[in-house]
């Protein structure tokens, strides 16, 4: 599609699209996303908050979003199926407020990564772990999960609280490749992982 050519306002809402819903929980739901929904993820990705652990702070470009971002996202749908990349919308007003994965981990594609991404305006409110903990149980149920793990920098202090509330446990700790955080030193690459199996999730690892 043409640079900028998007069908959403700046707030992120839009008519619920019901056959793309793929999961709900009290507060919000999660859908695919769609070639117009790169305005959506730029204004995300604008805030340096946001990316603080994720590029410095740095914003996404717009083209990069279009061209390469969003066209790995759809292919998810197609290549992964059940899994993928879902937008995240609040169910009082249908309004934008991030995303949610669960498709191959980038380090280890054999096993399932849950990761988040969230606007700053809903942050300490529980969203990020009903929205985890939720696919979590999808995981583990209706999508036939044995391992799913998720990764953050060792200092992301809020993302590993999260991650141990819905019942993740920790794995170990590990360097992040120079070749993925380039200009990154390597105390900045220190990372974590947390994990869960299907046997230990059955066996008392409901929320």
């Amino acid at each position: 599609m043409p640079r900028g050519a998007v069908s959403v306002n700046v707030a992120g809402t839009m008519p619920r699209p019901s056959d793309k819903v793929v999961l709900e929980t009290p507060r919000l739901y999660l859908r695919e996303f769609t070639s117009d929904d790169a305005l959506l993820l730029f204004e995300l990705d604008s805030d340096p908050e946001v990316m603080r652990f994720i590029t410095k702070g740095q914003s996404t470009p717009l083209g990069q979003i279009q061209d390469e971002i969003l066209p790995r996202v759809l292919g998810y749908y197609t290549r992964f199926p059940p899994f993928g990349v879902w937008a995240a919308h609040r169910q009082a007003d249908d309004a934008f407020i991030g995303w949610y994965h669960l498709r191959p981990d980038k380090l280890e594609p054999d096993q399932m990564e849950l990761g988040y991404r969230l606007k700053r305006e809903v942050w300490g409110r529980g969203l990020a772990t009903e929205g985890a903990a939720e696919l979590l149980r999808a995981g583990f149920g209706a999508w036939h999960c044995d391992k799913i793990t998720a990764r953050t920098l060792r200092l992301n202090l809020a993302s590993r609280r999260v991650m141990e509330k819905i019942g993740l446990r920790f794995e170990t700790e590990f360097l992040y490749p120079a070749e993925m955080l380039p200009e990154w030193s390597e105390e900045e690459r220190r990372a974590v992982k947390y994990s869960l199996r299907k046997e230990q999730f059955d066996a008392g690892g409901r929320l």
